[in-house]
């Protein structure tokens, strides 16, 4: 059963790779282009929150990058598989009726961190092939059919962004492929905003003053019969005991960013009071509970549809596996804030949290402690 199921995948993919027939052209011909550059997560490449004059060709690249990473404070690594070298990938942001002309470049040779951009480390070298499905796409698998690459291939696809809100893309190659290359990291999101801007329940436009991607990820380390975690050479030889821990269903690790602790320390995110803050958030694998800890969810769309009103003052909100929300807060009080899932155990044991630093005046009338800690009288 197990290898029919393979066979029917890799059948679908084939199919789809198919020319699409020319009945009717595409209207992209003319706008204009700008070319979108990629920054590594948790931060967003620039853009406006109202689209500017009409719709654009939005030119993306991505470039793949099969590279060892460490995900714990242990030293646990994984021979991650990535988009641009991050896991995971980054977050490309257009407005809606705007054109996606994206190429996906899977590089054979040695490609160092700097080549696929500023804030990229690590070097890579590709044995694999990979393609991409955007969840934002129509058609095609969402461009998988299109985009398979073996090392030293490139494809382009130009697609339409129909449908505001956030979604999931991650690497689809057909059978095994589909979810190994997901939990060992080679997924991102897009967000695409309505033209103009996000609005609450009753048309009110709603604006954020900064904006974090978080992608959760789980990732099934296997161990050896010592009881500690094993390392690979190659993705490839990683994967038959890498998949045997995935039948579990029971991640090693669930992590913020690719590795625990990578949104805290100094590499925690910051606000101010006053400042609204849009939070994206993504799963490719796995359900999922977002829960920002002394704060709210002011405006939330928990299933990522921007067409949707927002839902409001939540304490906790739910995205599915293979899916991204977003959520609006605005922060009232300074301190340390904790930003995590609220399935405590992938949170707590597993590493599924990051940390808010936020500066500002504190407002007793918020909160206020009347009685420190001390013995009982």
């Amino acid at each position: 059963m197990t290898k029919m199921v393979y066979a029917m995948l890799a059948s679908v993919i084939a199919l789809s790779a198919l020319p699409a027939r020319a009945d009717k052209p595409s209207h992209a011909a003319g706008l204009e282009r700008v070319k979108q550059v990629m920054v590594k997560p948790p931060l967003l490449p620039k853009h406006t929150q109202k689209a500017e004059g009409g719709p654009k060709i939005v030119e993306v690249e991505l470039v793949v990058r099969e590279r060892e990473m460490t995900i714990d404070p242990l030293g646990t690594t994984v021979q991650a598989l990535t988009f641009m070298g991050s896991v995971p990938g980054p977050i490309i942001v257009v407005h809606e009726g705007d054109y996606v002309e994206l190429t996906v470049v899977n590089p054979k040779g040695e490609v160092k961190g700097s080549d696929t951009g500023e804030g990229w480390d690590g070097t890579s070298s590709n044995i694999m092939s990979h393609n991409i499905d955007l969840h934002a796409v129509t058609g095609a698998l969402g461009g998988a059919g299109l985009t398979l690459v073996a090392p030293g291939q490139k494809a382009t696809i130009r697609f339409k962004a129909t449908k505001p809100g956030v979604f999931v893309y991650h690497c689809a190659p057909g059978g095994p492929m589909i979810p190994y290359h997901v939990v060992q990291g080679m997924n991102g999101a897009i967000m695409v905003l309505p033209r103009d801007g996000l609005k609450d329940g009753d048309g009110n436009p709603l604006h954020y003053d900064r904006a974090y991607y978080i992608g959760e990820q789980d990732f099934y380390v296997p161990k050896g019969a010592d009881g500690q975690y094993k390392k690979y050479d190659s993705a490839a030889a990683a994967m038959p005991e890498t998949l045997e821990v995935m039948k579990t269903n029971e991640p090693s690790h669930v992590v913020f960013e690719g590795a625990v602790g990578a949104l805290t320390g100094e590499n925690a995110l910051t606000a101010k009071v006053g400042e609204t803050v849009l939070f994206i958030h993504s799963q490719a694998n796995r359900d999922t509970r977002p829960h920002l800890i002394g704060g709210h969810g002011d405006y939330v769309w928990p299933t990522g549809s921007f067409n949707d009103p927002p839902q409001t003052n939540l304490e906790t909100w739910f995205i599915a596996g293979g899916s991204a929300g977003a959520a609006l807060y605005t922060f009232l009080q300074p301190g340390l804030y904790v930003y995590l899932n609220h399935n405590l155990i992938d949170a707590v044991l597993k590493g599924a949290a990051a940390h808010v630093k936020v500066e500002g005046e504190w407002d007793n009338d918020l909160l206020e402690q009347i009685v420190k800690p001390g013995p009982i009288e």
